[in-house]
C-alpha cells in the first residue's frame, strides 16, 4: 500500500480537542494533517449548546489567552451570553454563552480550511506505528500509511463507541456518527491501558411543541463581555434568545422508579463508568429520592432550527419511557421528540500513562487530548488539544515545553489532576479544584498566560504590547490612588453621603475610599477630578487589584511555598525500591505514576507527607 511522507504531525479526531491541536501545529509551521470519521463532525457539539460555565469559561478564556481558537469562535456564533455568580466575588465569575450549534461547527471548519500548513481528511485511523518506543505515523482503514514525526490522539466519545436507549444498542458514535472500532487493538498491542467510561446526552425537543409560559424564563446580560481578548466587546453587543427553567415532579420520579429495571445504567447493560457531577436523570431520582424536584433548563440549539435542549434530563430509559417521562414535566406535556436522549460508552486511558506534557510516557512523540484522556465537556478538551498541540511542536523544535502550573491557570490544575490522580470517572472541571482560585479568575487570564503563549509562539507582538499597555495602565493608576489625598471636610463628607458611604473622620486616599466595600472605582468618580478615561477592562481590573489586595497577597505566598516543591525535580531514572523508609502503598504509587517532581509527587492519592520527606533527603543525597 502506499505510504505518505507528507506531514510531520497528524491529529486524530477534529472534536474540539482535535482542532485546537490542529490549529496550533499548522499555525506554529508544521504540516499537519487531521483525521476525522467525518467531515462534517468538526467541531461538532454532540451535547449541551453552551461553551463555558462555572470553571469551564475560566478554561474558554485561558485558552485565548494562550492562543486558542474557542473564544473566538463562540463571540462570533453565541445567541445568548451570561456571567454567572457575578453577585458574588470575582474568583468565581465565568462567563456562559449559548451557542448556535451549526454555525459553531461551521465557522470552526472554516478556520481549519483556511489555515495554512493543515490538511482535512476524512478517514478511519486503524493504527499508529510505533518503533523502538518512539512513534512514526498512522496507519489508515484503507490501508494507507502516514509517516509523522508526532502524532496526537483527540478520539473523544468515539473509540468503539456504543450508544444505549433502552434496550436499542447501536455501535455508533454520537449522534448516529460513524463509531472508531479499529484504533483500540493497535494502542493496546502499543502498550496503552485502556479503560470504559460512559456519558450521556438527553433529549432534543421540537419548540412548537413546548409551552414556554409554564417556564420561567432566563435571560442573558444586557452588556455582554466577550470571551476573547482580541474580540471587540462592541462586536458582541446583539439580540439575544432567552432560555427556560422548569423542574420535574412526582409523577416525572414515580415514571422513573416503575421503569428501572429497563434503564440499561441500572440493568447491568452499561458497563463505562459515568461523570459523578453530570448523571442521568435516573441516576438522580435513585441517589437523590429525598429531593422532590431536579431542575431542568431548556436551551435552544441555534437561530435556524426547533430543536431544544433539555438540560437536566439526560437518559438512556427506553423510547416509550422518555416519552411518558418528558410529557409529565410542566411545559413539556405535549412534546414531540426529535431525537431520543441515549448513554453512549467509549474507550479511553488513565491519565497516569501522560506526562505533563500530555505526551506518554512509554511512547516519544505521541500525545493525546479530551475526552480520550479520561474528561468531559468540550472546554476541557480544547485546552488539552491546545497544550498538546503546542508541546508536540516544541518537542519538534528542540524547546521547553509548555507546563502550565497549578498556581497558574485552570488548565494546569486540570491537566495535573488527570496525570497525577486516578480517574475512576470522566473528570469535570470546577472551581473547587483549584487551591488559587482568586489569582485564577477569569478576568485575569490573559496577564497569566498570555507570555507562554507568546514563548510558544501562538500570540503575536502586537497582542504582547497590547498586554503590556494593558498592565502599564493598571499598575500606574493604582499608583495614581494611592498618592491622591482627599481630607475630611464638609464638602468631602456631603459626596461620600450622596454615593453611600459614611464621612472620614481624617484625610485617606483615594486607594483607601476605593477598598470600602460599599464604594468602588466608578463611584468614587465625583471625588477625582483628575481621573484618565480608561476602558472597562481596565477598571475591573483595578477594583479587584485593590479590593482584595491583601488576600491576593495571602495566595501569592502560598503559592511561592509550593512552587519550591515543585522545582524539586525527580530523577526520570530514579529507582524507587534504592529508596529505603518509605511505605510499600507509597512506592507502588511512584512507580507506577513516575512523577516529575516532589510536588506531583505529594498530590498523588496514598502517598504521605512523611514519604515525600524520606523521597527528598534521598533525591538531595545523590
Amino acid at each position: 500500500m502506499r505510504e505518505i511522507n507528507d506531514y510531520e504531525i497528524a491529529i486524530i479526531g477534529a472534536g474540539h480537542a482535535g482542532c485546537e491541536a490542529a490549529l496550533a501545529c499548522a499555525r506554529l509551521g508544521f504540516k499537519t494533517i487531521v483525521f476525522t470519521v467525518s467531515v462534517e463532525g468538526i467541531a461538532f457539539m454532540p451535547c449541551n449548546p453552551h461553551v463555558g460555565g462555572s470553571s469551564k469559561g475560566h478554561l474558554v478564556r485561558e485558552l485565548d489567552a494562550l492562543g486558542g481558537e474557542m473564544g473566538k469562535c463562540i463571540d462570533k456564533s453565541f445567541i445568548q451570553s451570561k456571567m454567572l455568580n457575578s453577585s458574588k466575588g470575582p474568583a468565581v465569575h465565568s462567563l456562559r454563552a449559548q451557542a448556535d450549534k451549526a454555525k459553531y461547527s461551521s465557522l470552526m471548519r472554516e478556520t481549519l480550511e483556511a489555515q495554512e500548513n493543515l490538511a482535512i481528511k476524512q478517514a478511519e485511523v486503524s493504527e499508529i506505528l510505533v518503533e523502538n518506543g518512539e512513534i512514526r505515523g498512522v496507519k489508515i482503514f484503507s490501508g494507507i500509511t502516514y509517516h509523522t514525526e508526532a502524532v496526537i490522539i483527540c478520539t473523544g466519545v468515539y473509540l468503539k463507541a456504543r450508544c444505549l436507549c433502552g434496550e436499542a444498542i447501536n455501535h455508533t458514535g454520537p449522534n448516529g456518527m460513524q463509531a472508531s472500532d479499529h484504533l483500540s487493538a493497535s494502542l493496546l498491542k502499543a502498550g496503552i491501558e485502556l479503560i470504559r467510561f460512559k456519558t450521556g446526552t438527553p433529549a432534543r425537543i421540537d419548540a412548537d411543541t413546548i409551552d414556554f409560559s409554564k417556564m420561567e424564563p432566563q435571560y442573558g446580560d444586557e452588556k455582554v463581555i466577550p470571551f476573547s481578548f482580541s474580540t471587540d466587546p462592541k462586536d458582541v453587543q446583539r439580540e439575544q434568545l432567552p432560555c427556560y427553567l422548569t423542574y420535574t415532579n412526582q409523577k416525572t420520579h414515580d415514571i422513573i422508579r416503575a421503569n428501572l429495571d429497563r434503564s440499561p445504567l441500572f440493568a447491568g447493560v452499561i458497563e463505562g463508568t459515568g461523570p459523578r457531577y453530570c448523571p442521568s436523570i435516573e441516576d438522580k431520582v435513585v441517589k437523590f429520592a429525598e429531593k422532590e424536584r431536579h431542575q431542568v433548563f431548556l436551551e435552544p440549539q441555534g437561530l435556524n432550527t426547533n430543536e431544544w435542549y433539555v438540560d437536566g434530563m439526560s437518559s438512556s430509559m427506553p423510547e416509550d419511557v422518555q416519552i411518558e417521562m418528558y410529557r409529565s414535566v410542566p411545559g413539556l406535556e405535549h412534546a414531540h421528540i426529535v431525537r431520543n436522549a441515549y448513554a453512549i460508552e467509549y474507550d479511553c486511558i488513565k491519565g497516569k500513562s501522560l506526562k505533563p506534557t500530555l505526551e506518554f510516557k512509554n511512547i516519544s512523540g505521541l500525545f493525546s487530548a479530551g475526552q480520550f484522556n479520561g474528561s468531559s465537556g468540550y472546554e476541557e478538551a480544547a485546552a488539552q488539544g491546545l497544550i498538546a498541540g503546542i508541546n508536540a511542536c516544541m518537542k519538534l523544535k528542540g524547546k521547553e515545553p509548555v507546563v502550565i502550573e497549578r498556581s497558574e491557570g485552570y488548565i494546569g490544575v486540570l491537566i495535573d489532576d488527570l496525570v497525577t490522580k486516578d480517574s475512576l470517572e470522566p473528570y469535570r472541571m470546577m472551581t473547587s479544584r483549584a487551591e488559587y482560585r482568586l489569582l485564577l479568575r477569569q478576568d485575569n487570564a490573559d496577564r497569566r498566560l498570555m507570555r507562554k503563549g507568546y514563548y510558544a509562539g501562538l500570540i503575536s507582538e502586537e497582542q504582547m504590547k497590547a498586554l503590556e499597555e494593558k498592565e502599564r495602565l493598571i499598575d500606574s493608576e493604582i499608583e495614581r490612588l494611592s498618592s491622591v489625598k482627599v481630607g475630611a471636610g464638609k464638602e468631602i463628607a456631603d459626596i461620600l453621603t450622596s454615593i453611600g458611604s459614611t464621612p472620614l473622620n481624617t484625610g485617606a486616599t483615594l486607594e483607601e475610599l476605593v477598598r470600602r466595600p460599599e464604594l468602588s472605582y466608578e463611584k468614587i468618580a465625583p471625588l477625582d477630578k483628575n481621573r484618565p478615561e480608561l476602558p472597562d477592562n481596565i477598571i475591573e481590573q483595578i477594583n479587584i487589584e485593590i479590593k482584595y489586595k491583601g488576600y491576593i497577597e495571602r495566595e501569592k505566598l502560598a503559592v511561592e511555598k509550593a512552587r519550591k516543591m515543585e522545582k524539586k525535580l525527580i530523577p526520570e531514572d530514579i529507582d524507587y525500591n534504592d529508596v529505603k523508609g518509605i511505605r510499600i502503598e507509597a512506592r507502588q504509587k511512584f512507580i507506577e505514576f513516575r512523577p516529575v517532581s516532589l510536588g506531583q509527587a505529594a498530590r498523588i492519592q496514598g502517598v504521605s507527607p512523611a514519604d515525600i520527606s524520606v523521597l527528598s533527603v534521598y533525591i538531595n543525597s545523590k
